[in-house]
């Protein structure tokens, strides 16, 4: 497959810089996947295209106020570090700017030097890997470090990452979090799940079976595009993920009895799909870097509710690979000459 049949045109201002007010008033776009049929409709319509047969299962995890604005020491020039995921105690791998300037060996100081850092290595991708020590501790490289507690100088001294295609400033970090989001970790949100109000989660649970939720915690590969021309030679980004036995247990039960399982966003089917095995569900934790395009055969979801994605990027493949490439890119014309908003503040769609 060639990534060029994965592109289109998406105009700027189609891009959504704020959500919708109130969350469940963005359009929906109804594709039924067997006739190919669309329907134009409003998130709260959601509701109509439920059965009482149904398992909804949503990804809880939360965004974390990763992005570390500081300074290089010694020579005090900007420092940007966004942690992605934490490998042992005090180390993380990391994404930081200006990449060229900050070379394994350097130090970095956060705010009036509680938190400081040393880079450690290089990770795939540009990546770094960074070790974070309180700022009377002593580095790594001088002996034991005194290991911050990062989770919590990341609460404080830590913005909200946004995607780079957002260019405002939101008025409530909360945007940017699912009204269902309890478990910290992720570097993005799961958008899709930013239309549910409380309100309209109550009125799913009441309408089907069952509502679950896995943890998946997105990472900032998700806006990372497919630069390869061939779309197998793409190294997928890994993902730290949970599936409760509750939820294996729910949806287990779900596949043996001929439920539809409705995934709340891609990651919520990532994590799902990672963890398939002979019809059934593995409870447990771990790390996938399982790669979903076109030719993949879904061993669990059935019906799927996303937002539009970027061009060229593994989301866009994975919403291929469960509907068919001319039929969403066929959607995708439709939303656009419609004027429905795209990717993370955007309008949503119901894959059925």
């Amino acid at each position: 497959m060639n990534i060029a049949d994965f592109d289109y045109h998406l105009p700027a201002e189609l891009i959504a810089q704020r959500p919708a007010r109130p969350r469940d008033t963005s359009q929906l776009l109804v594709l039924h996947r067997g006739s190919g049929q669309i329907e134009h409709r409003r998130f709260g319509d959601l509701l109509s295209y439920l059965e009482p047969e149904d398992v909804v299962v949503l990804n809880d995890t939360r965004v974390i106020s990763a992005r570390l604005r500081g300074r290089r020491h010694p020579g005090g020039g900007r420092a940007e570090v966004l942690p992605l995921s934490e490998l042992e105690e005090g180390v993380w791998e990391a994404l930081v700017t200006p990449g060229r300037r900050i070379q394994p060996g350097r130090q970095l100081v956060f705010g009036d030097g509680e938190l400081r850092a040393e880079i450690v290595g290089r990770a795939a991708g540009g990546a770094r890997f960074i070790r974070f020590f309180s700022g009377g501790g002593a580095s790594a490289v001088g002996g034991a470090s005194a290991t911050a507690d990062v989770s919590a100088l990341l609460a404080r001294l830590g913005e909200l990452p946004l995607p780079p295609y957002i260019h405002t400033t939101l008025a409530n970090e909360s945007d940017y979090q699912t009204v269902y989001a309890s478990a910290p970790g992720a570097s993005a949100a799961p958008t899709a799940g930013l239309h549910f109000t409380r309100e309209m989660l109550d009125a799913v649970r009441a309408r089907v079976h069952g509502v679950t939720a896995v943890t998946l915690h997105v990472g900032v590969g998700t806006f990372r595009p497919v630069r390869t021309e061939n779309v197998e030679d793409h190294e997928m980004h890994s993902e730290r993920y949970l599936i409760p036995q509750s939820t294996a247990a729910l949806v287990t039960s779900a596949l043996e009895e001929g439920r539809r399982i409705l995934a709340i966003g891609t990651s919520t089917a990532r994590a799902l799909e990672a963890a398939a095995t002979e019809g059934k569900i593995r409870a447990g934790s771990g790390e996938t870097s399982l790669f979903i395009r076109p030719g993949y055969q879904f061993q669990t979801v059935r019906a799927l509710l996303t937002n539009f994605h970027l061009p060229r990027s593994t989301l866009l493949l994975l919403v291929c690979a469960f509907a068919g490439r001319t039929r969403i890119l066929r959607a995708y014309g439709e939303a656009m000459q419609l004027e429905y908003r795209f990717l993370s503040f955007g309008d949503a769609m119901l894959i059925l």
